[in-house]
């Protein structure tokens, strides 16, 4: 979707830029993986209903709570703070990346709540307003209203949604039920995090910025379609823990070994070179810090190849485990949907202990 002209009263000559005001952006934000893990550690639930198919335990993209023999409940919320300066754009990408957690779990989104959070007395209302619009038009793109939601005065610049979807109940698609001998396939290409740490230094070209906002603003459509076929047993989407880190989240709750061959994942034009350049995010760092232990990585593996494996994506591509023999059918699903750079990217194989290993 093209965005409409701007009008001149967008936002204010004296208000800064909207990356200047938060301390990282989009999904680069995400508390790291060892972190957050030692948070969540004792916050299980003391009894947890018949009716929740999904919930904490393996960090699933979303919960998902039986209704009937029919339908299922997928409730999710995401939120971040600018990965963009023009305002219609972030509203844009946080809206596109937080209802993307409802395709992941082969559901098809209801509606929508907005959280907002803004520093009121640096920025406009207009452009307040602008961030709230883009948002709202994703969310009429995806079929669904904005139906309520909260506001608050934050000191930096805040916004996502509460996405809520339904999704019949045995063809729930949990990130766990990866098997060995499935393959696995990659809805977009990699680079957000890249993209996004050089447009903040003011690198980024006008043609990588288009493609940054093609991507980022692409909803996930085709994981309900995908839910349905037969030979798809696990979806997640690739989002702030990298693709590494989403892929070790998929062996461990198969208990097996996710092989990625890296010279058939698809990146976007240019971002290996940034990324020689010096253009990563801290978060590629801290992931790798994270979990760096679990992946086996080739000799010689460039520096830059390891910060694109671990590039946070904000508003990424499904990954999906699939049969061999489903993954034309996948490719399919994928292409019908407008995703022509899907790709094969790697298998689940049988392991002692859940990791990551790399080929190139």
């Amino acid at each position: 979707m093209n965005a409409p002209d701007k009008p001149l009263t967008a936002t204010l000559p004296a208000e800064p830029r909207l990356t200047s005001l938060s301390h990282g952006g989009g999904c680069g934000c995400k508390i790291a993986p060892g972190v957050l893990s030692e948070i969540l550690k004792g916050t299980a639930a003391a009894a947890v209903p018949k009716e929740l198919l999904v919930g904490i335990e393996t960090a699933d993209d979303a919960a998902v709570y039986q209704l009937n023999d029919e339908q299922a409940l997928v409730a999710t919320t995401d939120f971040f703070m600018p990965i963009v300066d023009d305002p219609y754009d972030f509203g844009r990408i946080a809206a596109t990346n937080a209802i993307s957690d409802v395709y992941a779990m082969g559901g098809r989104p209801i509606l929508a709540l907005a959280l907002v959070g803004m520093p009121i007395n640096v920025l406009s209302t207009t452009t307040i307003g602008r961030i709230l619009e883009g948002g709202s038009a994703v969310c009429r793109d995806a079929g669904i209203p904005v139906a309520g939601g909260h506001t608050i005065d934050s000191v930096e610049a805040i916004y996502g949604l509460v996405a809520l979807g339904l999704v019949h109940p045995k063809r729930v698609k949990r990130n766990a039920d990866a098997r060995p001998g499935d393959v696995l396939v990659l809805g977009k290409p990699l680079g957000v995090g890249v993209m996004s740490a050089a447009l903040k230094k003011g690198e980024l070209d006008g043609a990588g910025y288009a493609r940054m906002i093609a991507t980022t603003t692409k909803l996930n459509t085709p994981g309900p379609e995908l839910a349905e076929l037969p030979g798809v047993h696990a979806i997640t989407d690739v989002t702030g823990f990298g693709l590494a880190g989403h892929a070790l989240e998929m062996a461990r709750g198969a208990r097996s070994e996710v092989q990625i061959d890296w010279r058939a994942v698809p990146q976007l034009p240019g971002v290996r070179s940034l990324a020689a350049q010096g253009f990563v995010t801290g978060a590629s760092a801290r992931n790798w810090a994270g979990y760096g232990a679990d992946v086996a990585l080739p000799a010689g593996f460039a520096a830059e190849d390891r910060a694109l494996l671990t590039d946070p994506q904000t508003s990424g591509g499904l990954l999906v485990a699939c049969e061999a023999s489903a993954a034309d059918a996948v490719l399919g699903v994928f292409a019908r949907h407008g995703f022509a750079e899907a790709a094969v990217v790697g298998r689940v194989a049988a392991a002692s202990a859940p990791r990551l290993v790399v080929a190139a």
